[in-house]
């Protein structure tokens, strides 16, 4: 589905249902749309790399951590906005491939911590350099007066939407 579908449902709600203001699915349509774009150009680094989906979201949390790269599962959830069986999953997926680990907590012998191994920073520090970059193409035909609106517009809807 092209930008021109999405004017042409909105068109063609307004002739079913005159009623109606369908305005907001020229806004909300095509974001949903580019979402599903924006993975589809955004992934095949992550793939090529083997790993699955928000694989990359564990090891980058934890990079952007700094020294010595480690976080709880409950501070992986918080920085990663997913449930903390969530984290489980994908860091049981990336200790089985030697990218973190998994280790008692030195502040709390119950608690555990995953850490970053050198094989999970340098698969890291490669990854992002190549999704910045892949970032940084798409949004190449935006000026920077666009990209500041847009990144603000994005940050206010993003306000509105998480009341």
């Amino acid at each position: 589905m092209d930008e021109d579908r999405v004017a042409q449902i909105a068109d063609q709600w307004r002739r079913e249902r005159p009623d109606l203001d369908p305005d907001p699915l020229l806004i909300i349509g095509r974001i949903q749309h580019l979402a599903e774009a924006l993975d589809g150009a955004l992934r095949p680094p992550f793939a090529a790399a083997d790993l699955g989906n928000g694989d990359f979201d564990v090891l980058a949390a934890l990079r952007r951590e700094g020294q010595p790269y480690t976080l709880t599962a409950g501070q992986l959830s918080e920085r990663m906005l997913v449930t903390t069986g969530a984290v489980t999953k994908r860091v049981d997926r990336l200790i089985r491939r030697g990218l973190v680990s998994r280790a008692v907590s030195e502040g709390d012998a119950r608690g555990r911590v995953v850490g970053l191994t050198p094989a999970g920073k340098t698969l890291t520090d490669r990854l992002i350099e190549e999704h910045l970059a892949n970032e940084a193409a798409i949004l190449s035909r935006l000026s920077d007066s666009d990209r500041r609106n847009l990144e603000r517009l994005l940050a206010t809807l993003t306000s509105v939407v998480k009341r």
